[in-house]
């Protein structure tokens, strides 16, 4: 298995295996920012249907913010039990860590998506993209996010990903598409010859570029 040269590329290879969602009117693609966008657009792109974002942030364990204890959405968040025991970190500790990425979120909302509404995902086929899954934590709060706004079918699209996180994946998705999945997984940045950091423009550009031209 060859690592992918960024996340464009990615992204084709993806759109390549979701070819049987194509031109559908009930299909859209979510991408998860800011590294999930330039692989989301392109597979959107591919599949001629929408693009939008879910938003999602990774909870850090305290002073160790690198490692994920859990991830938060709109409303929902998700914490890691085992890890937090093991760590003995404690409820106010993780208390701040959420109020904190809560406030990220709805930074994001307004930086990324401005006055446009939030996508309508009732009946659709969603497709959720990333540019990885190392832990799944943001993808899994993802997920439990859009069922509650009653979807048709979540679909996880992603270039890379751990196969024990990908086995995790399906029991909560309605289908789990992985490009690569490599048995001594380490981390996704090992799977791209450039995985540069996404930036708040790149992710403004990209959707305004996909607003223009969806159908």
């Amino acid at each position: 298995m060859t690592p992918f040269r960024d996340r464009a590329a990615a992204g084709r290879d993806l759109a390549g295996r979701l070819r049987h969602y194509a031109g559908r009117q009930d299909v859209l693609v979510l991408a998860l920012p800011r590294g999930g966008v330039p692989v989301g657009y392109e597979v959107a792109r591919g599949l001629n249907v929408p693009l939008d974002i879910v938003l999602v942030r990774k909870l850090g364990v305290p002073g160790r913010e690198e490692l994920a204890m859990g991830a938060a959405a709109a409303g929902l968040y998700f914490i890691d039990e085992w890890l937090v025991n093991r760590l003995d970190i404690a409820t106010d500790q993780i208390e701040a860590v959420v109020e904190r990425e809560r406030r990220e979120l709805a930074r994001r909302e307004r930086a990324y998506r401005g006055d446009r509404p939030p996508p309508n995902v009732r009946d659709k086929i969603v497709i959720c993209v990333d540019d990885g899954l190392a832990t799944g934590a943001s993808m899994r709060v993802a997920v439990e996010a859009l069922r509650q706004q009653e979807p048709a079918r979540v679909v996880v699209a992603v270039p890379v990903a751990a196969p024990q996180v990908a086995a995790d994946l399906r029991e909560i998705a309605d289908e789990v598409i992985v490009a690569r999945m490599p048995p001594n997984f380490r981390a996704v940045s090992l799977w791209y010859e450039n995985f540069s950091q996404t930036s708040d423009e790149e992710v403004r550009e990209l959707l305004l570029r996909a607003a223009t031209s969806s159908p």
